[in-house]
């Protein structure tokens, strides 16, 4: 089973921490479609062999687009791919696209997972990440969405400067008041070259505190299991069956096609990305000449990934297949480098896997790292 990854690169207008790949344009959206049509029939053999899952419109923001324009990319996906009767489709949505309207047509099309990005609820916070929606338009989104979707998930950033303890439960009362099955939620990170980097600098607005993050996380975790959410990966947390096929895929090693300026695909021993430029993006597709960059995994990188991957999921890491995957030496490597983890209690065994504790998963990337394996042996 393999899924794909769709990237589609505008937005309505540019969040101060975010550091991924979009336009405030929309002026090439036509081009661009057809650029992502193209690109789906010109890599159908690259994933020939497995049946497709999953479908994820990501971005940017999939939602600037039309219910027409995703049931184009839609049937060029099943003109070129075997697709399971039923695969899990998301698109990632802004509160202010999702009108009554917008909401009834996506219900009728193809589409039945909804990603959103709320962020939060309170005015100051999405002023302060230049969000394009209101608090208001956060509440109402959800309110009509879940009248016509099952499964939704929602978006929340915690860590936020000035966001107390007290709002930040409030964020997560009221997003469970929506009765929503899936919730992600990310620490607000300073990421280099993005305004808030800028701002912070200037003393615009306020330095992130770790302490802070951990905290809120903390709570996040304490709040949602009270309200029967399994935290399946670090920053995810689903009801029972409503766990991201998705995004568990990654997470899981399995393959993945990505399409569209600066979408990363990857099939279990290679990896892919595409150019980060829509300009060059489309005009290199429409010479049917692919813009890629692609590197072959050793064993090192693949045993480096699966740790880092591992240790932030439920399903942990296993030695056996470690030993299996990877060789004996990479094990006695792993059990010698996470004993004192072990020891400081970040980290314990379970069955022949290893897992992070309570306190070890807000530190698990950092804990990985230092689990990898530098050289090859």
């Amino acid at each position: 089973m393999a899924g794909i990854y769709i990237h589609i690169p505008f937005c309505k207008q540019a969040c101060f921490y975010c550091n991924f790949h979009f336009s405030t344009s929309l002026k090439k959206k036509e081009e661009m479609i057809a650029a992502l049509i193209l690109e789906i029939e010109l890599r159908k053999a690259e994933i020939q062999n497995e049946i497709i899952e999953t479908i994820y419109f990501g971005g940017g923001t999939p939602s600037v687009l039309s219910v027409n324009e995703i049931q184009l990319l839609l049937d060029a996906i099943y003109k070129n791919h075997a697709v399971i009767d039923h695969p899990e489709i998301t698109l990632e949505a802004n509160p202010d696209d999702l009108s009554e309207v917008k909401i009834i047509e996506l219900s009728k099309s193809p589409i039945n997972r909804l990603s959103i990005g709320i962020q939060s609820f309170f005015e100051k916070d999405l002023k302060l990440m230049n969000r394009a929606h209101n608090a208001q338009e956060a509440r109402e989104s959800l309110s009509i969405a879940t009248r016509y979707f099952d499964n939704i998930s929602v978006d929340l950033i915690y860590g936020v400067p000035d966001c107390t303890d007290q709002e930040w439960c409030e964020n997560i009362k009221i997003t469970l008041s929506f009765g929503v099955s899936h919730i992600s939620s990310y620490a607000l990170t300073v990421e280099p070259e993005t305004a808030l980097e800028r701002f912070i600098e200037k003393g615009v607005i306020k330095n992130v505190d770790e302490d802070k993050a951990e905290a809120q996380f903390n709570i996040l975790i304490d709040e949602l299991t009270k309200a029967n959410f399994i935290h399946y990966e670090t920053s995810n947390f689903g009801k029972e069956n409503f766990f991201s096929k998705n995004n568990s895929s990654y997470w899981l090693g399995k393959s993945y096609l990505g399409i569209g300026p600066s979408a990363h695909s990857f099939d279990g021993k290679r990896r892919s990305w595409n150019v980060q430029n829509n300009t060059k993006y489309i005009k290199s597709i429409a010479q049917n000449d692919l813009p890629i960059q692609r590197e072959t995994l050793s064993v090192t990188d693949r045993y480096n990934e699966y740790v880092m991957t591992g240790l932030r999921t439920i399903w942990g890491v296993s030695f056996n297949k470690i030993d299996t995957d990877f060789g004996e030496n990479y094990t006695k490597y792993l059990k010698m480098q996470s004993k004192k983890y072990i020891e400081q209690k970040l980290l314990y065994i379970e069955n022949k896997v290893l897992k992070t504790t309570h306190k070890g998963k807000f530190l698990s990337d950092g804990i990985a790292s230092d689990l990898f394996m530098i050289n090859l042996i």
